[in-house]
């Protein structure tokens, strides 16, 4: 972690903005209503991080789930409890203080891991998929295809990828010039709301910024969705009703959580930074940020019998020890 913000300073160094600080105006034009908004998400981050905790513990303690799916799902769960301090914390002091300020490094600082957590969690929805893949598709090959080794490697990668990625994005927007404008109309510092505030031609860096968003968005998308048509074209050869819905129940989770993921992501940044609206942009970010991380363990917890069982034998071993006590 100490490396990838030394790179990030190294590079940022070589910027003479005139800018040293932005103000975050986020929902400072809701007046009264955000002392509201700052008790509903201080009771979502809680619910997040416990979910997602839990989550990755259940994972960690029951050997049952000690399978290649489960294994990413763990990655996930901790990669989007990441994702959400990033952003949550600061934006929950916001919403009390009256100095919504943020420093040109935090800023760079917080745009980096934040970008650099979303898109890993988007590679390993990819991964996912894949994995879903080969063990529908091609069971006998699967200790093969996915084994630890490889699991290993393909977690590794997405978080290589993702933070790389996000470097690169960092680079292209605080390489920029900003003269005198500081304020960021969001609550957190996003792509859009910040490239804006540049006092100089911004299009051949939001053109390579756009061709990033596609590489990481679009590309592990199509890759999930050629995965998704194979699996649903072995699912229907299945002849049993019962082993066609056991096939699919396995899917559903990772596909809810997908078209969320993917669809928010989408809409905010595969299109022109002139194009931002802040109001209804804000809405569609505070569902990416704050829904798609509580829904991921909902939905894996919910809808998964396995992990309902694991989660019982957890507490129920706790429960026993406590007993014996």
């Amino acid at each position: 972690m100490n490396i990838w913000i030394t790179v990030l300073i190294i590079v940022l160094a070589e910027n003479l903005t005139m800018v040293t600080e932005f103000l975050l105006l986020g929902f400072s034009s809701l007046g009264d209503v955000q002392l509201v908004l700052f008790a509903v998400f201080l009771f979502l981050y809680f619910v997040i991080l416990s979910g997602n905790i839990t989550i990755v513990s259940v994972i960690r303690l029951d050997k049952s789930l000690h399978t290649p799916m489960y294994f990413f799902l763990g990655i996930l769960s901790t990669s989007e409890t990441c994702y959400t301090f990033v952003i949550l914390p600061k934006m929950l002091i916001n919403l009390f203080s009256v100095a919504r300020t943020i420093s040109f490094y935090c800023c760079a600082i917080q745009m980096f891991f934040f970008l650099g957590f979303a898109i890993t969690n988007c590679l390993l929805l990819g991964v996912m998929g894949y994995d879903r893949y080969a063990a529908i598709c091609h069971p006998l090959h699967y200790p093969i295809l996915m084994s630890w080794q490889v699991c290993g490697k393909l977690g590794a990668l997405c978080g290589i990828g993702g933070f790389l990625a996000s470097l690169t994005v960092v680079y292209l927007v605080f390489s920029l010039p900003f003269c005198s404008a500081n304020k960021v109309n969001h609550y957190f510092c996003d792509i859009s709301p910040v490239i804006r505030l540049a006092c100089t031609n911004t299009d051949a860096h939001e053109f390579v910024i756009f061709i990033c968003g596609v590489l990481v968005l679009v590309v592990p998308f199509l890759f999930i969705c050629v995965s998704y048509i194979c699996i649903l074209r072995t699912i229907l050869k299945i002849p049993s009703a019962e082993g066609r819905q056991k096939a699919f129940s396995t899917c559903a989770s990772h596909l809810t959580v997908v078209i969320i993921h993917y669809g928010c992501a989408s809409y905010i940044y595969l299109r022109p930074t002139a194009n931002y609206v802040s109001n209804k942009d804000r809405l569609v970010t505070v569902t990416y940020t704050i829904v798609t991380p509580l829904l991921n363990p909902m939905v894996y917890s919910l809808r998964n019998k396995d992990v309902q069982v694991a989660i019982r034998k957890v507490l129920g071993k706790k429960g026993s020890l406590k007993l014996f006590d």
